[in-house]
């Protein structure tokens, strides 16, 4: 009997990687997406990426997406509310699991699991603990491709804004910085992956300065 799995789904590499790594694991039944969403901006909280392009992800997995709103600056009261608010009719129906694509920031995860508790739910960091290094040569050789939407401009140069994560990218990372973008350093959105049906088509629009954060404008061809 496989596990059902809720996945927190930011729409970046880690998600992607988390995923197929769930996928791969006879184990579980990923059976939904999660996602949080800013109301204000129609768009991914922390990434900033389009949720059109968020509900075109959805449709090449091919699996279901939980929309979670909360508003521009919200607090983690109101991120906690809505997050249990999305997570709990799961939890009627007998999902005791959410995963989330984690790799090494144990606040973070404890703050995870800490909240979940309170739905008496378990957490699941399926690629926690993965050297970083090894995990973006795996995202490269296994046919992952994204693109950077998200960048600190205090720990890369405005050039890494808007560039596609190949190895020249991950070579081209300055002394320092995490090759998973852990600390923060860069967010990305995966526009094809072995567990796509097809590539989604992305142009690179606009760049938009939030000081310390430059964002990239990424935007569906079709």
């Amino acid at each position: 009997m496989t596990i059902p799995i809720i996945l927190g789904w930011s729409g970046g590499k880690d998600s992607a990687l988390a995923l197929n790594s769930l996928l791969a694991d006879s184990r579980y039944e990923v059976v939904c997406l999660l996602t949080t969403l800013t109301r204000d901006f129609d768009r991914i909280s922390m990434h900033g990426v389009r949720r059109n392009l968020l509900l075109r992800q959805a449709e090449v997995v091919e699996l279901p997406l939980e929309e979670v709103w909360i508003h521009q600056g919200a607090g983690n009261a109101e991120y906690e509310a809505a997050m249990l608010k999305s997570i709990g009719p799961f939890r009627e129906c007998g999902v005791t699991t959410m995963a989330f694509g984690d790799l090494f920031l144990e606040d973070i995860r404890d703050y995870r699991e800490k909240m979940l508790r309170q739905l008496d739910m378990k957490c699941l960091f399926p690629i926690w603990g993965l050297d970083t290094t090894e995990l973006a040569a795996e995202f490269v050789t296994k046919g992952f491709k994204a693109k950077t939407c998200c960048i600190d401009t205090r720990k890369l140069p405005e050039s890494f804004c808007g560039r596609d994560l190949t190895s020249d990218f991950f070579n081209d990372l300055p002394a320092g910085v995490d090759p998973c973008g852990e600390n923060g350093e860069f967010h990305t959105f995966v526009f094809d992956s072995p567990d796509f049906r097809e590539p989604i088509e992305i142009t690179a629009g606009e760049q938009r300065r939030d000081d310390p954060f430059l964002f990239c404008d990424l935007a569906s061809r079709s």
